[in-house]
């Protein structure tokens, strides 16, 4: 249930979006041609401004403008509208400059301008309304945690930290003497459990609730839903048993392994054009071959060797295997410009092609490393049930480099969440998000 509100208010915040882009533009018709508007005018632009707007949908999506468990304050909200309207200014400025004369031959700069001003202002102003309306305690959602441990006070703190998701919560030591009285009183409306609901008492008070319309989880199963990830420590064989069926992504698979070789294709051939470039100053810069070659763990434990172009000094490993790190002194200068825009993964797109990797997954790690934290990480070996990408979940999500256990684990988490969420909506929001850090210079 509680999903399904989540992406109801997804859903709302979308539609208001689509309806104030065309009241923008309503006004801004009107604004330019007076009033009553002529319907032969607000004909001619609906169709080039619909085809526009829907790129603006596009844009708010890759700037997790419909995720809502990032807030917004006055600040941020303002500076995250003000750049993505630039990026919007410029797309439709290519729509109707390049696109739109094929459906009709207006170029409406005044319009175009006009339009902006007043569209930026209507969302600001009704965001601001829906993020307000949807902290306020009076339709907010009342959760009671009952059992408290590390996970569950670290979901109280995110539940907290994050007031736009229209909970309130409520956590307790141990279950109340009463526990339908006690949901009863405090117009509970979401039950999740810390404590073991094999426990037959717990379960037993647990099932007393059911009458009362309550949604109940288990604390893993929230906690997924808050954080977008998997709590690693508190689950066991049998959850991978539940939620790992390869049978019912079978689909799924074929059509991924379809869209990885057409894109990868693709990509290869539009590539032939900065390679030379490329190697020529990764030559220059630094001594040593262009390609570097290193072996990686595929699906099922399957070795491969990886290409990247070089970006670090040559034989940067030369004391043995090494954790890469943020600001690493090996990197080299266009190694770094290279890592920020993700152009050194280009040879990768023929692990691709061979089906070593897909365009995402988990990032594949090194053998020597994954025999260290399968020793160290509960389930680590797992990631490796699904092929390597080279853009994931975790990257987008995690921290920048898994440099050490407690980075590694924190990688794992969202590394599960993707293989069990996995699906060609997911795999598409995680190229786009991709596609927004590497224009704006922020890969490692």
């Amino acid at each position: 249930m509680s999903d399904f509100i989540a992406k109801t208010k997804r859903l709302i915040l979308l539609i208001g979006d689509i309806g104030f882009f065309y009241l923008a533009l309503y006004l801004t018709l009107i604004v330019r041609y007076g009033y009553p508007l002529e319907a032969w005018i607000w004909t001619r632009h609906f169709m080039p401004f619909t085809l526009v707007f829907s790129v603006w949908i596009i844009v708010f999506l890759i700037n997790d403008f419909y995720d809502l468990k990032i807030s917004y304050n006055i600040t941020n909200l303002l500076n995250s509208l003000a750049k993505t309207f630039i990026i919007n200014a410029v797309m439709a400025v290519v729509i109707f400059y390049f696109i739109a004369p094929f459906i009709d031959s207006i170029k409406p700069q005044r319009v175009l301008i006009i339009d902006l001003l007043i569209v930026f202002i209507l969302i600001f102003l009704w965001r601001r309304i829906f993020y307000k309306f949807i902290k306020s305690s009076t339709i907010a959602n009342r959760v009671l945690i009952i059992g408290r441990n590390k996970l569950s006070e670290e979901l109280e703190e995110q539940i907290k930290r994050r007031p736009q998701l229209g909970y309130q919560v409520i956590i307790l030591e141990n279950l109340p003497a009463d526990l339908n009285k006690f949901c009863k009183e405090l117009e509970i409306d979401i039950l999740v459990s810390a404590l073991d609901l094999k426990d037959g008492l717990v379960s037993r008070k647990i099932f007393d609730c059911l009458s009362l319309e309550i949604d109940v989880y288990n604390i893993s199963s929230f906690y997924e839903q808050i954080t977008n990830k998997i709590p690693v420590e508190y689950i066991e064989h049998g959850w991978f048993l539940e939620n790992l069926a390869e049978h019912s992504k079978k689909f799924y698979e074929i059509t991924k392994r379809i869209a990885d070789l057409i894109l990868a294709s693709i990509g290869l051939v539009i590539a032939l054009v900065p390679v030379p470039i490329m190697a020529l100053i990764i030559k220059l810069e630094s001594p040593g071959p262009v390609i570097f070659k290193q072996i990686r763990t595929g699906k099922n434990g399957k070795p491969f060797t990886a290409m990247k172009f070089r970006s670090m000094i040559n034989r940067a490993e030369k004391n043995g295997a090494e954790w890469a790190q943020k600001n690493d002194p090996r990197v080299t200068k266009f190694g770094s410009l290279m890592r920020k825009t993700r152009l050194d993964e280009i040879p990768q797109l023929i692990n691709i092609v061979r089906g070593e990797m897909s365009f995402v997954g988990p990032r594949p790690e090194r053998p020597e490393f994954i025999e260290i934290l399968e020793k160290e990480i509960p389930f680590y070996k797992e990631r490796l049930l699904v092929k390597p990408g080279l853009a994931g979940w975790a990257q987008l999500n995690g921290p920048a480099y898994g440099g050490s256990q407690e980075e590694s684990l924190e990688k794992l988490k969202y590394d599960l969440y993707y293989i069990k969420n996995r699906s060609l909506f997911l795999d598409l929001s995680v190229i786009l998000k991709t596609i927004r850090v590497v224009f704006s210079g922020r890969g490692q």
